[in-house]
């Protein structure tokens, strides 16, 4: 195996639910080592989230939380309210490269780790804290999950129907898109520190990343002084534009129609090539116009046909169209087994899950290694006793006076 990027970069992840294993991933994929923070009596929120292994809804059984931890990590789990559980995070702080979290505001000043405490146990620390509105400002201390910055960052009122109250996002759309920008900066600041020495703090706003996918509707109402409308799933600059039903139960592909040498193309695909010069239809803003019955149009031919059929013609001719895929077409996607996306791992509690995945990229020059999600406190033994050089009695001690 060659050597991976990120190999000897050490990471304490105090990060929990989406946010912060998306973020931290990558570098775990490409060889960091990471020690994940998380207590039996606060665990991880993502362990509560289902579906379950059997139905039974249990901390190691969430196949939520499973899916989520990839990248390869040691677990441990720590009372931070205790002295002892202080002094221990405290040479974990020293042994780490990268300190991040992603507790609201309040958390970690509370236990005297925000960016200024972990400075002085040390001072050439990568702290990356990633919330909701950031560590500053009057919203600062406000707390929420993904849900709830769909709806601040103006993604819930995109998607909705013009005579509808906004349906919002299907899960916590953000907790992917905020990562994004997490994981290019501790690479940045990983770079700084391989020149300077010198560590660096990443404040990040998740409502601040989040609102970049609306930034056009933004410019358009400044300049324009049009608001975010929900238009289902309707497009200003395309017509066709939607999602239609095809042969098969609940079965449907998305087709895009941009420009009228498209409209043409499509018009043959559906065998009725007359109707490229229709005057209700020959031009984009007559489309525009006419789109109640063009949709209809579309659907009259498209229900005739599997999803994969229209999404194959289609695209033969030039029209932009994919199969809107379930679970099932996802699992048994040719590209994706291509790749080797889903690799199968063996849990301890879980048994053999075949859905974990790596990186959504490759690099040439180096190999990546897949994980699987670990049970709580798993890595407690070699994280305090071989990493932290405590004795079997000590470790035995604390275990008793519940610090570990």
């Amino acid at each position: 195996m060659t050597t991976r990027p990120f190999e000897g970069v050490n990471i304490l992840d105090f990060t929990w639910t989406a946010t912060g294993p998306a973020t931290l991933n990558p570098l775990a994929f490409y060889g960091a080592t990471i020690i994940k923070v998380e207590s039996r009596g606060r665990f991880d929120a993502l362990r509560s989230l289902g579906p379950f292994k059997d139905g039974i809804p249990e901390p190691e059984r969430s196949y939520a939380f499973a899916y989520s931890q990839a990248g390869k990590r040691y677990n441990i789990t720590l009372n931070m309210g205790t002295p002892k559980g202080m002094e221990l995070i405290k040479k974990l702080i020293k042994w780490a490269d990268i300190v991040a979290d992603s507790y609201s505001t309040g958390t970690m000043e509370r236990w005297g780790l925000d960016y200024e405490g972990v400075k002085k146990i040390k001072p050439d620390t990568i702290m990356l804290r990633t919330c909701m509105h950031g560590h500053t400002g009057p919203l600062s201390k406000q707390h929420g999950q993904g849900f709830i910055l769909t709806a601040l960052s103006g993604v819930d009122s995109v998607i909705s129907w013009p005579d509808r109250a906004p349906s919002g996002a299907y899960g916590p759309f953000t907790d992917y898109i905020a990562p994004q920008f997490n994981t290019i900066c501790l690479i940045a600041a990983l770079d700084y520190k391989r020149r300077t020495g010198k560590g660096q703090y990443i404040d990040q706003s998740q409502h601040e990343a989040s609102m970049q996918v609306i930034s056009p509707l933004i410019l358009d109402y400044t300049v324009n002084k049009r608001d975010i409308t929900g238009q289902g799933n309707r497009l200003t600059y395309a017509a066709p534009h939607g999602i239609y039903p095809c042969k098969g139960k609940e079965r449907w592909c998305a087709i895009a129609v941009f420009t009228d040498a498209e409209w043409a193309s499509f018009c043959k695909v559906i065998g009725k090539p007359s109707l490229a010069e229709d005057p209700n239809y020959a031009t984009l803003l007559k489309r525009k116009e006419n789109e109640d019955a063009l949709d209809e149009l579309v659907e009259a031919w498209t229900q005739h046909h599997t999803p994969e059929e229209v999404m194959k013609l289609m695209q033969a001719s030039g029209v932009a169209a994919g199969v809107v895929s379930n679970a099932k077409d996802m699992a048994e996607d040719p590209q994706m087994k291509h790749y080797n996306f889903f690799v199968e791992r063996e849990h301890p509690v879980q048994g053999k899950i075949p859905f974990y995945h790596g990186p959504g990229f490759r690099m040439s020059g180096a190999d990546y290694e897949i994980g699987r999600s670990n049970l709580l406190g798993e890595h407690n033994d070699y994280v305090f006793t071989e990493m932290l050089g405590l004795s079997d009695e000590e470790f035995v001690q604390l275990v008793s006076e519940g610090v570990i």
